[in-house]
């Protein structure tokens, strides 16, 4: 069964004279400017988007922190005023 399967494999093959180019390299389409600009501007968008996320993040993680600062600030005042 193998060599039946090879065999119709390689009797498949296209001769090179056959085959036609657009004059481009395979692959050029990445090389436009245009291409690279409008693959800069997403990965741009998606760094910003990400750096957004993360300064909400830590935003959040500072206001959480000062609420506990505050809190600590209160029970030590509270605790200085009991003795």
């Amino acid at each position: 069964m193998l060599a039946r399967v090879t065999r119709v494999v390689s009797a498949r093959r296209v001769p090179l004279g056959m085959r036609a180019y657009s004059g481009r390299s395979e692959g050029s389409v990445a090389q436009t400017k245009e291409f690279g600009k409008k693959e800069r501007a997403h990965e741009d968008e998606y760094a910003r988007k990400h750096d957004a996320e993360l300064l909400r993040k830590l935003r959040a993680e500072v206001d959480k922190k000062k609420k506990e600062l505050a809190d600590l600030e209160a029970k030590v005042e509270e605790h200085e005023q009991t003795k």
